[in-house]
């Protein structure tokens, strides 16, 4: 039973805590909101941040979830600039700030994200060296593209994921050179396989970006505290004027693992184990976002999902739980992303050996198509390129897990509705 009285914590400023917080009024709670966030910036969402703001195409105001009144307007207590260093699970309390002020919680949310990996190579000391994750880092990456437009510039990207792509998209918009240093055999090759990694590349190229694959950097050289170039495992040297580190994300853990709470194995993702209510191993601390490591009945397998929508939904069905409603948390994984004339979106789940074919609808050559990862006639993926409106079917098909005619799932002429049972 939830009443007036009652505190709700949330620990984490992005998307997924303010969703949360926003669904918790929205859901009829009475009782104390607090929000903190370890960034001096409201909440905002991070697509922009690779794709439309770093373009110069949004508004910096565009990006934020709500805006700043709104807070207050609803009565939640926002706490920016603020770090959480200890959560008290047997006096129910956590502790921030710099003055150290501690909260009773009745029901406490961990929505603490993700950070970027950073390269472990000589040379990460020069100015020069970026990664992708804040809005600050995204305004100071918006001035480096535009220098290494207007002087010729070179970039060098380790890592060829989507947030190495869409910079790379967004560096030769700019008009800087640019080289992506990836040690798999294509682009996003854990994520889309070969058959599909090798469309990315040729998109890439005919944009003029150089890629070299199978390879990692291991240094990065510099001349009067600048970087100068980057040096691979196979002995090439790439020019560079800045580097780019965008070889994945870490879940921010720590503050879970100090309470106790259970984790995830790293080779299941990593992240704070949760059930299929978002609930943790304490019963009230839950955990939502990049960070949570969820089970999905469909997929039969934990997953850690770190994508826009995973945060716009699992904020909200956290805050649902935390409220005591009996809802089960199975979304379908979905992202898209934009590079130049490119748009996509993907729903599912396929890893690489989860799969038997790859059936293309449409004309993958004119980048327009749809990509369905399939395994014994069941769809487990689809990927939508440049055709729109289609999700609803594709989630469908997926969570169907009906067999499929794969000549029919290939036809654009038979409609996708008419293939789930």
């Amino acid at each position: 039973m939830v009443d007036a009285d009652q505190t709700f914590v949330i620990v984490g400023g992005g998307l997924a805590g303010a969703k949360a917080a926003e669904t918790l009024r929205t859901e009829g709670f009475t009782g104390r909101v607090i929000l903190i966030c370890d960034e001096r910036d409201h909440p905002y969402e991070r697509p922009p941040l690779s794709k439309g703001y770093l373009l110069g195409k949004e508004e910096r105001d565009s990006v934020f979830v709500h805006e700043p009144a709104w807070y207050a307007r609803h009565d939640i207590e926002l706490h920016l600039g603020q770090t959480v260093d200890a959560v008290d699970r047997a006096a129910k309390t956590v502790r921030f700030g710099e003055d150290g002020t501690t909260v009773r919680y009745d029901k406490l949310l961990l929505a603490t994200g993700a950070e970027p990996r950073r390269l472990d190579i000589p040379g990460t000391d020069l100015a020069g060296v970026h990664h992708l994750r804040r809005l600050a880092h995204a305004e100071r990456l918006k001035g480096v593209l535009t220098s290494l437009g207007r002087d010729n510039g070179h970039l060098v990207i380790a890592g060829a994921g989507w947030i190495g792509l869409e910079i790379a998209a967004a560096a030769r918009q700019y008009g800087a050179e640019v080289t992506v240093v990836h040690r798999g055999p294509t682009p996003l090759h854990s994520v889309l396989g070969p058959e599909l990694g090798q469309l990315f590349a040729d998109l890439h190229r005919r944009h003029g970006v150089r890629f070299h694959f199978g390879a990692t950097l291991t240094e990065i050289t510099g001349q009067d505290g600048m970087v100068f170039a980057a040096r691979t495992d196979d002995g090439e040297e790439h020019p560079a004027h800045a580097v780019l580190a965008a070889i994945g994300a870490a879940p921010r853990t720590s503050l879970a693992e100090a309470a106790g709470l259970r984790l995830a194995d790293r080779a299941d993702g990593g992240g704070v184990l949760v059930d299929e209510r978002l609930r943790t191993s304490d019963p009230d601390i839950h955990a939502a976002g990049d960070v949570a490591s969820f089970p999905h009945a469909l997929f039969g397998t934990r997953l850690r999902v770190e994508h826009w929508a995973n945060a716009l939904n699992g904020g909200p069905a956290a805050a649902r739980a935390m409220l005591g409603r009996d809802e089960i948390y199975d979304r379908v994984p979905y992202f898209f992303t934009d590079q130049y004339d490119l748009g996509m979106e993907y729903s599912g789940w396929a890893p690489a050996g989860s799969y038997d074919q790859v059936v293309i609808r449409g004309d993958a050559g004119k980048r327009e198509f749809i990509a369905f990862w399939v395994r014994e006639g069941r769809v487990l993926a689809g990927m939508n390129v440049n055709v729109w409106d289609v999700t609803d079917p594709i989630q469908q098909l997926i969570r169907s897990r009906t067999r499929v005619d794969t000549e029919a799932l290939a036809d654009p002429h038979v409609p996708l509705d008419s293939l789930v049972a």
